[in-house]
């Protein structure tokens, strides 16, 4: 089973995917909704969880930068309850503070341009939520990073 990666905003969800052995993130997709219209992603999220065996999704936690909860964050939780009764599936959240930026300056180094970045930045978003939360599980199965 593979994990699904999720960067909620308030028109799109940035979507990445893991590989069988939860090792490698890699971006998807982003979906597009109206505006705080979240219910109209839900039949997307099925068919990708089908097609893809997902066993766990990964929602990004948009903390404040002082670890309190604001209005997104809030949104964000509202959504994971969502996810667990529309698809009966595990959701953990994963601290997401400056994955955009860090996903932005890496497109930003490959000289990516600005319309080429507004397309991918949520899904690259995600992966990074993705990985981060693969990267911090193998740390805890398998020791420190410099262990394996």
């Amino acid at each position: 089973m593979r994990y699904l990666g999720l960067d909620l905003g308030t028109k799109t969800l940035g979507v990445s995917i893991s590989d069988i052995t939860h090792t490698i993130a890699s971006s998807y997709k982003t979906l597009h909704f109206n505006e705080n219209d979240y219910d109209s992603v839900i039949n997307d999220l099925k068919e990708i969880i089908t097609e893809f065996e997902i066993g766990k999704i990964v929602l990004g936690l948009p903390k404040n930068m002082n670890n309190s909860m604001g209005d997104r964050a809030m949104t964000t939780l509202a959504f994971k309850d969502l996810l667990e009764k529309e698809l009966q599936i595990d959701v953990v959240l994963q601290d997401e503070r400056l994955t955009t930026v860090e996903a932005t300056n890496y497109m930003l180094e490959a000289d990516m341009s600005r319309k080429k970045r507004k397309a991918k930045v949520d899904a690259l978003a995600a992966n990074i939520i993705l990985q981060t939360y693969l990267d911090k599980e193998r740390e805890i199965k398998y020791g420190r990073k410099d262990d394996f």
